[in-house]
């Protein structure tokens, strides 16, 4: 397909049905790899979460899983009252699985997560807690700094272990980041026995940026018997990562190595940041004309959901209705069908080629030091593409100079270039603002 196609282009090519059969291998049962079957499209009896069992541990592990990355908030503060909510509705609805960091939320996302699951009232033993080694600025790289990091995850979140343990953001900065912050300092190793001692029950790693550092660290399995690896899957990077940018890796190809090595995957970033829950009105139509009463993120739930060595699909759920909505996809998960998942791969296809900025919205960028709201930029833009509303550029542009704070503007941006390292996507953020700036003009 053209790159350079315009968006029109695009929607007429909606109905074609190109799809390659390629996916058509992934549908199977949790027991067997090998046993493929084909599923009908009715909803089974709904009311009963979908677990799968931790081959190492035999964790029986919700297949949603909570991502404390996008908490609600008053004002500027996280909305504690909504997050205990929210965590007692998950839990009481059989989600087990929490996933957060000393990253989030400006630090907050740990104590939250942990207040939350305190106020539950619920059993320490009936839940499942990962957190990250998030080292990444380099007053964190020492084993002391490392080490002090822990111990806080551990007091924040009232807890005198952890479930799921992870290096954070492996390949991001290369070989040389790896060995700087887990490998020459001594911080595996210190973890590694970490998991010996019990502290940690399970130890892995998330995944974005340099694929040899992926490779390294899945061809040293046996080394560092990884019990999880964590990588971004959906229906678009499934295949088409690549296609979007040319730094990323496809998702099936990351699966894949995991599967091959025997170690299960976590997934985050199955609505693609959000995209893939509010699709253009082409694109929305023919999932709707399938599903009528299903909404347009199910499906990217189900496709994560389909694959048979998905341990867990993390979701940031900020609004109970999001919540509500996942915990009903997967109670119990009804698989996708072949004919389902060549539509989805037809889709992913257009969307690959689709001349958007391939933003997640995880917020990894920011603070930036001159006050530009990042992600927020290029969220409007994104939905100007989607929409098709750039197409009258005009009135375009006079709503995003409303949608944003003067100084937020794209055009606001001085190329210092302290965003690139931070950004799991790889993208020339500088650039396009550059490119935002000049269409503001």
């Amino acid at each position: 397909m053209n790159n350079n196609i315009n968006r029109r282009g695009f929607l007429k090519q909606l109905g074609m049905g190109t799809a390659s059969t390629a996916a058509l291998f992934l549908l199977g049962p949790l027991s067997s790899f090998a046993e493929r079957k084909q599923t009908t499209t009715s909803r089974p009896h709904e009311g009963k979460m979908t677990y799968r069992i931790n081959r190492h541990t035999g964790d029986k592990v919700s297949l949603l899983g909570y991502g404390m990355m996008r908490l609600p908030h008053k004002g500027r503060q996280i909305d504690q009252e909504m997050v205990n909510k929210e965590v007692a509705y998950a839990l009481e609805h059989g989600v087990n699985y929490f996933d957060t960091s000393p990253h989030y939320e400006g630090g907050k996302s740990e104590s939250s997560l942990g207040d939350a699951l305190v106020a539950s009232g619920v059993d320490r033993k009936s839940y499942y807690i990962a957190t990250k080694m998030s080292n990444f600025g380099e007053n964190e790289w020492s084993l002391e700094a490392s080490k002090a990091m822990y111990k806080r995850s551990m007091e924040y979140m009232h807890t005198d272990y952890i479930d799921y343990y992870l290096l954070h953001g492996v390949g991001m900065g290369g070989m040389n980041n790896l060995k700087s912050r887990f490998l020459d300092n001594g911080v595996l190793d210190f973890l590694l026995e970490e998991r010996k001692a019990g502290r940690i029950r399970n130890l892995g790693f998330s995944y974005h940026g340099d694929v040899k550092v992926f490779d390294y660290l899945i061809e040293n399995t046996d080394k560092y018997k990884w019990d999880f690896v964590q990588i971004e899957m959906n229906y678009v990077d499934w295949k088409h990562a690549h296609d979007i940018n040319g730094n990323n890796t496809n998702a099936d190809y990351l699966y894949k190595q995991c599967e091959d090595h025997g170690i299960q995957c976590v997934m985050m970033e199955p609505l693609l940041g959000g995209r893939l829950a509010k699709l253009p009105k082409a694109y929305a139509e023919r999932l709707k004309a399938k599903r009528p009463n299903d909404s347009i993120a199910s499906w990217a739930f189900r496709f994560v959901g389909t694959q048979p060595n998905v341990l867990t699909a993390l979701s940031g759920m900020t609004y109970m209705e999001h919540l509500e909505d996942n915990v009903k996809t997967y109670s119990p998960l009804d698989p996708c069908t072949n004919d389902e998942l060549a539509m989805l791969e037809d889709i992913a296809t257009i969307i690959a080629n689709y001349p958007t900025i391939p933003c997640t919205a995880c917020g990894y960028c920011m603070p930036c030091p001159y006050g530009v709201d990042i992600p927020g930029n290029f969220r409007i833009y994104n939905e100007g593409i989607n929409e098709g509303t750039i197409d009258n550029k005009a009135a375009f542009v006079e709503a995003y100079k409303k949608a944003l704070p003067t100084a937020a503007l794209a055009d606001q941006c001085v190329g210092c270039e302290e965003c690139l390292s931070k950004c799991p996507q790889r993208i020339r953020i500088p650039r396009q603002m550059e490119r935002l700036s000049k269409l503001l003009e």
